[in-house]
């Protein structure tokens, strides 16, 4: 099928004003080609046809794959995958640079957004879950993509798994599941560490589906990650703008509504910005037992990071230490090792002194460090320094 023909087909159906499905693309083909095609060429054609109009088009064999975490397009010769086993290059080619700008053009629409010259960027969310799950869309034309236009397709599976089938796959031994239980069971506020892919949802999820049935969870999210398996589990879902700027429902409101739905326990799905001083004042006013996921290197590094997030909702270094120290007990960091999949790499306590909040190593590197005590103080009630 001629590129000159593809492309009078798509004129056609963007001109129908209605997405496309398989009979309207034969139907567009038959009257591009003037009714003189075959059986077997129009077949042909509408298999080419369907990566240009329907899901991620050749990425989508990519994206059902379920050990795939990210697809990542940089030349149209170039598109790499990321899972278990880190990058790799795929098979899947496409024909020009010019494919890759259509379909990144034609995804970000789905999104709501704009992608064109004077908007060279887009971030956002594809509509629907599909079978592989909720992907967020990020793209970047040329030339502000100096090599041509790239694309990123991450996939975002529902963290489903509980503590039994983790320990069964090796994040953390028997002892460490105790350990989380037990985190559970004294009402402990806690933050689940890590970089992305690392599996900090998936700790999350797992922990929250271990809460006590007579419990009310209600759950932020800026996407629809977290399914644990709880009767009393409801989650708000944040919502971005629409392509003209308008409709934005951001978590830092979500948190405020959240309130006001009598939750025995907060959940914020990650913490990113100005909300983080909101779920810092929920945590202090009764609803022990909190959490919320948070990007940090290490848990040392969790003040820092609530210091930058605070000061954006205007918190000042003094009040957001103080609000840290008295709401948060527990910081659960994860990692994602090479060949051996995701892991709960360290524990730490949260620490309250005269300088600040800081974070002390509780467990690191396989072993117990001196501050052990303090973890156990904070599961039986005992005061912990």
């Amino acid at each position: 099928m001629s590129g000159e023909l593809v492309e009078r087909v798509r004129l056609r159906l963007a001109s129908a004003g209605s997405a496309p499905d398989t009979a309207a693309v034969a139907d567009a083909v038959r009257a591009e080609a003037g009714g003189a095609i075959g059986h077997v060429d129009l077949l042909r054609a509408l298999r080419s046809l369907r990566h240009e109009f329907i899901g991620a088009g050749v990425l989508e064999p990519l994206l059902e794959d379920p050990d795939t975490t990210d697809v990542l397009v940089t030349k149209p010769g170039e598109v790499w995958t990321d899972g278990p086993d880190g990058l790799r290059l795929s098979d899947v080619v496409f024909e020009d640079e010019a494919a890759v700008r259509r379909l990144a053009q034609r995804l970000a629409l789905l999104a709501g957004r704009r992608l064109d010259d004077a908007q060279p960027y887009v971030d956002g969310w594809l509509p629907g879950t599909g079978p592989h799950g909720r992907v967020r869309l990020h793209a970047v034309l040329p030339p502000i993509a100096a090599d041509g236009t790239c694309l990123s397709l991450r996939v975002l599976r529902p963290a489903s798994h509980d503590l039994a089938t983790l320990c069964s796959l090796g994040t953390f031994d028997a002892e460490g599941k105790e350990l989380l239980q037990a985190i559970i069971a004294a009402r402990l506020a806690f933050l689940v560490t890590g970089s992305t892919g690392s599996g900090k949802s998936t700790l999350l999820a797992a922990m929250l589906g271990a809460v006590a049935r007579s419990e009310r969870i209600v759950c932020v999210e800026d996407a629809a990650e977290l399914q644990p398996a709880h009767p009393q589990f409801v989650r708000l879902i944040a919502r971005p703008p629409n392509i003209e700027g308008v409709g934005e429902v951001t978590l830092r409101e979500l948190v405020r509504q959240a309130l006001r739905m009598r939750p025995d326990r907060l959940v914020v799905g990650e913490v990113r910005g100005q909300e983080a001083v909101d779920l810092l004042n929920a945590l202090n006013t009764g609803h022990d037992g909190g959490a919320c996921t948070l990007h940090a290197n290490s848990p040392l590094e969790v003040p820092a990071r609530m210091e930058a997030l605070a000061a954006l909702g205007g918190l000042a270094r003094a009040a957001l230490h103080s609000q840290l120290g008295a709401a948060v007990r527990v910081v659960l960091h994860m990692r994602r090792i090479p060949g051996r999949g995701r892991r709960l790499d360290e524990i730490g306590v949260v620490r309250l002194g005269g300088s600040g909040v800081r974070v002390c190593r509780v467990w690191h590197g396989g072993r117990w460090t001196e501050h052990r005590p303090v973890l156990t103080g904070l599961l039986t009630g005992a005061s912990p320094w």
